[in-house]
């Protein structure tokens, strides 16, 4: 995904599942201090489109098995000429990463998708959408950085996302729809890793309905390519209660 600041800044996330970097944030690690220098990400961003990026090489995100040679092939759908639909959301419960029930699940929304009806997500249903499906659909976020905490603000339903620095996760995390966040500098690069994801009537991974349990843990790098001139990170999410792992995470 390419996201520019509403100034001259760019960040570029890239979606993929990972198996490497999924672990939850040690105490000694908590005990370590953000670097003096630490980047300051604050600012208000935005990116042209839906979705995310597929990574370089290997399994990748499940994306949309519908394709239009022509546009009127696509009734009721409006896709575009020889790509993926970008109305019609029919994932592709194909995708390798998938274990089997997921894949029926996905298969299954694809077929309501496909009958005209558009299927229930937390975003047409005004539910918080969580992480990592804000991605999604999410085109524009705010970071207000501070030494001890980063606050993210979504534009959609001004949803809000809270990171505690330098801390770990508590023994008992109680269950919320972003779930509890925290975060550490590797450098520079800022690392966010969030487990207690809640499991609401509609939580999902993406908006082709790929479903994910309370054991989803996902970790966020994000970093500046050229200070101050181009933000790059990398979203990964650990499923493997539900979905097999992905990687392959291009930088």
């Amino acid at each position: 995904m390419t996201i520019a600041k509403w100034t001259d800044q760019i960040l570029t996330p890239v979606m993929a599942v990972v198996s490497a970097i999924t672990v939850t944030l040690s105490a000694a690690l908590a005990q370590q201090p953000s670097p003096q220098a630490a980047p300051n990400f604050s600012g208000t961003w935005v990116r042209p489109y839906f979705g995310v990026e597929l990574p370089l090489s290997g399994p990748g995100p499940v994306t949309n098995s519908l394709r239009c040679s022509k546009i009127s092939q696509c009734a009721p759908f409006q896709g575009r000429d020889g790509v993926e639909s970008y109305y019609g959301l029919v994932g592709d419960h194909t995708n390798p990463i998938l274990k089997p029930q997921a894949a029926e699940v996905v298969m299954k929304h694809g077929e309501i998708e496909l009958s005209g009806v558009t299927i229930r997500t937390p975003r047409s249903q005004c539910w918080p959408g969580g992480v990592p499906f804000i991605f999604a659909f999410e085109q524009g976020m705010q970071f207000l950085q501070q030494p001890d905490k980063i606050t993210i603000i979504y534009d959609y339903d001004h949803q809000v996302r809270h990171v505690r620095m330098d801390e770990p996760h508590p023994a008992r995390v109680t269950p919320s729809w972003y779930g509890d966040s925290v975060g550490h500098w590797e450098n520079d690069t800022l690392v966010i890793d969030t487990i207690g994801v809640k499991i609401g009537p509609f939580a999902m991974l993406d908006v082709y309905g790929t479903p994910h349990s309370p054991a989803l843990h996902v970790v966020e790098r994000y970093r500046f390519i050229d200070y101050e001139a181009a933000l790059q990170g990398v979203i990964g999410a650990k499923v493997s209660a539900v979905s097999r792992k992905r990687s392959g995470a291009g930088q």
